[in-house]
């Protein structure tokens, strides 16, 4: 009876009594692809379209745990594992360009990073299609974060700090910085864009317009009776 092979790391499964004098080789080379499957990296370039390879038997780049997704990109590609296969990856997306890159099965849909998203995602495919792990990390809580670097969206002007029925109780900050220009359309009073700078001074509060470069102060009347 031939040798078989494992449907997702491709790995060389031995029959009793085969394989006279090459058993130790194959069953290297099948720990080496464990340690692939375990704790492997590679960076790969998708200046055009990729398709991971799992060749049977031998190392191959979709085998990684950690790829780093590399080039320049000309326009939105995806990066395609064969369908059938269920792995875990930590993937990020090293590319330069804005234009969204995804990370699918051949027939399947995938993960997607954003035209302007460098980050990384944990992602898995059950076979049929890729999951998102990362999309689901912010369902968790935590009594307390402390952040010793930015804190910042995946995305720009996409998502809330908050809602309308779960509020901040107190927003402690230095200078605050305002802007609608990302947005598709202005304000609901004039419609305008604007780019505003909040500053704290000893006697008055003050308003930088960004874009004019002008200054103002707010006009504040002190509360009758209050010392």
């Amino acid at each position: 009876m031939a040798n078989a092979t494992s449907a997702n790391l491709k790995l060389t499964v031995q029959t009793t009594g085969e394989n006279s004098g090459t058993w130790g080789q194959i069953t290297n080379t099948n720990l080496l692809i464990l340690e692939q499957a375990i704790g492997g990296y590679d960076s790969v370039g998708i200046t055009a379209a990729a398709t991971l390879t799992f060749s049977n038997g031998a190392l191959s780049n979709g085998k990684n745990q950690v790829l780093r997704l590399t080039g320049t990109i000309s326009g939105n590609k995806n990066v395609v594992i064969p369908d059938g296969i269920e792995k875990t990856y930590l993937v990020e997306n090293a590319t330069s360009g804005a234009h969204t890159v995804t990370f699918k099965t051949s027939s399947g849909t995938g993960a997607t990073w954003a035209a302007t998203d460098k980050g990384y995602k944990i992602v898995y495919s059950d076979g049929t299609n890729v999951v998102d792990i990362t999309a689901d990390l912010g369902d968790i809580s935590s009594g307390a974060i402390t952040a010793t670097g930015h804190i910042i969206p995946g995305a720009n002007d996409t998502y809330d700090l908050g809602t309308t029925t779960a509020v901040w109780q107190n927003l402690y900050t230095g200078d605050l910085h305002l802007s609608n220009q990302a947005k598709n359309q202005g304000n609901i009073v004039d419609g305008t864009k604007g780019n505003w700078t909040l500053q704290e001074g000893k006697d008055n509060i003050f308003m930088i317009n960004n874009i004019s470069g002008e200054k103002f102060k707010i006009n504040l009347s002190k509360i009758k009776g209050d010392s």
